[in-house]
């Protein structure tokens, strides 16, 4: 992977948010739920597409904090505009876990 310079990470917009809204997504070609994300502040709430259907439902994820990118352009998925890129790695068999902070933070927070 090509070496990246801290200017070229700083560029990156990664914020904690809350989920405040989470609904299946059967419209998605992969299986999906979408998110509805407060960033709080100026940010407010952004909406996300996210193929995570392997270790959480939607039901579970409200009031969940999360990470995500919040300065990519958005992208049409079906009839669904993502806004935000929510984080997360894999497990042992690719499924996504989503990043998290370990203590409650104040929603909007910038990783640095």
């Amino acid at each position: 992977m090509e070496t990246i310079t801290y200017l070229d990470f700083e560029r990156i917009d990664i914020r904690v948010g809350t989920i405040v809204e989470a609904k299946p997504f059967p419209e998605a070609k992969k299986p999906a739920i979408q998110l509805w994300v407060d960033f709080g502040g100026a940010l407010g709430v952004k909406k996300s597409s996210a193929q995570i259907t392997v270790h959480y439902s939607p039901d579970r994820l409200i009031g969940r904090q999360v990470v995500a990118v919040v300065n990519f352009p958005a992208r049409q998925i079906g009839p669904f505009m993502s806004e935000v890129l929510v984080l997360g790695v894999p497990d042992e068999n690719g499924a996504v876990v989503l990043l998290k902070p370990d203590l409650h933070v104040p929603d909007g927070g910038r990783m640095f």
